[in-house]
């Protein structure tokens, strides 16, 4: 991408998201190399689908943002509001593409260099985008179609009239808002629209190779018109496929933890795991605040606390005494309900929120390439520089 246009371009895209505290400062850095990483592809390829991906996500985050509030909690206990995203959160979507492109665009440098030298050589590949060519722009295109359907699904899917199904539930039951793996007709009509967008914007700024460039220095074989709604369609599908695949990750592989009080969904902030206070061991967390008062009324500490009264007789106050008892493990517990705050309502507690779009982004990257490997019998090897 030239100088010209990616400097202002960056600059404008780290202002718009310091503007609308989009981003936290962590959060602006990461972008910011994000931004730059993809602004070294010789294409404007990379970057327009990291700008599109940016605003279509926020776009996405500030629709009904109030309303979206109130369906979730934080981690804290407040509503549930997204709130500006972490460098955790920005590398988890973007570092997939970034190293495809930084790798897609030293060969294209390479080839470059090679048609100089050797003008005449026919081994040194093309410079446009050839059907049956390049696998590193599929997975580049691949990943932003799935983040940015899942992103859209997610933040959208959420609003829907009908409560999200658990898509790794054999019954497919109700789970609340906000559960991981809870799907909804209207997320998935948002996943899609997502991976319209972005494929959209890829088919407009692709440098696909033609008729004319046929015979030029650096041309590659040209592509049909059946060729491209090939190419349109599997890579819209396989956009789609993603958030579905995020979505039964998240279900198996991440814990939804739900407040009890409320029914909603507790999120944690950043994308992190949410703490399950009591849920594990009730029973411990009532046995030390039982403890804790004994040691109060039996003295114990700075500050003593009487632990009889002398207004009642020697064995009523004795009971009061020994109900507090903490060798006493058949005594009630002296206050709380005796019922955990917030229960796992699904999934196991391996990956966080950022490990699973990580590994969905990544795992559909290469998913893509290694599909389109197969159709166009490239070997998928050819995406590693050259020795």
């Amino acid at each position: 991408m030239k100088p010209a246009i990616a400097v202002p371009a960056t600059l404008l895209l780290v202002y718009r998201a310091y503007s609308k505290k989009s981003l936290t400062p962590g959060g602006l850095l990461a972008a910011t190399l994000t931004a730059i990483a993809h602004a070294l592809h010789p294409w404007n390829l990379p970057f327009v689908l990291l700008v599109v991906f940016f605003l279509a996500g926020t776009r996405a985050t500030h629709v009904k943002e109030k309303v979206k509030a109130g369906l979730t909690l934080k981690s804290g206990g407040t509503s549930g509001s997204e709130g500006p995203r972490n460098h955790v959160q920005v590398l988890a979507n973007s570092l997939t593409a970034s190293i495809l492109s930084l790798l897609h665009a030293y060969q294209l440098r390479s080839r470059q260099q090679s048609l100089l030298a050797s003008p005449g050589g026919s081994n040194a590949g093309s410079l446009c985008f050839a059907w049956g060519g390049d696998l590193l722009v599929v997975g580049i295109i691949a990943n932003y179609a799935c983040v940015a359907a899942d992103t859209l699904s997610s933040e959208l899917g959420i609003l829907a009239k009908g409560q999200p199904r658990l898509i790794t539930s054999l019954t497919l039951r109700k789970v609340p808002r906000g559960t991981n793996g809870g799907v909804t007709l209207t997320g998935l009509a948002a996943g899609l629209l997502g991976s319209v967008v972005v494929v959209t914007a890829a088919m407009l700024f692709l440098p696909f190779c033609s008729d004319e460039t046929a015979g030029t220095l650096g041309g590659g074989a040209p592509w049909s018109t059946e060729q491209r709604r090939t190419l349109i369609l599997g890579l819209t599908l396989w956009g789609l496929l993603g958030s579905v695949v995020d979505s039964i990750l998240g279900g198996l592989f991440q814990s939804s933890v739900k407040d009890t009080r409320s029914g909603k969904i507790v999120e944690g902030e950043g994308g992190v795991r949410v703490l399950v206070s009591g849920s594990q061991h009730p029973e411990r967390e009532l046995d030390v605040a039982a403890d804790v008062k004994a040691a109060l009324l039996h003295g114990e500490g700075g500050s003593a606390v009487e632990d009889t009264d002398p207004t009642l007789g020697a064995a009523e106050s004795e009971a009061r005494a020994d109900r507090y008892d903490a060798r006493d493990k058949h005594r009630r517990p002296s206050f709380g309900d005796e019922k955990p705050s917030r229960v796992v309502e699904n999934g196991w507690d391996l990956l966080d929120n950022n490990d699973v779009n990580f590994l969905m982004a990544f795992g559909m990257s290469v998913g893509a390439m290694a599909v389109v490997s197969w159709y166009w019998q490239v070997p998928l090897s050819s995406v590693f520089p050259a020795a």
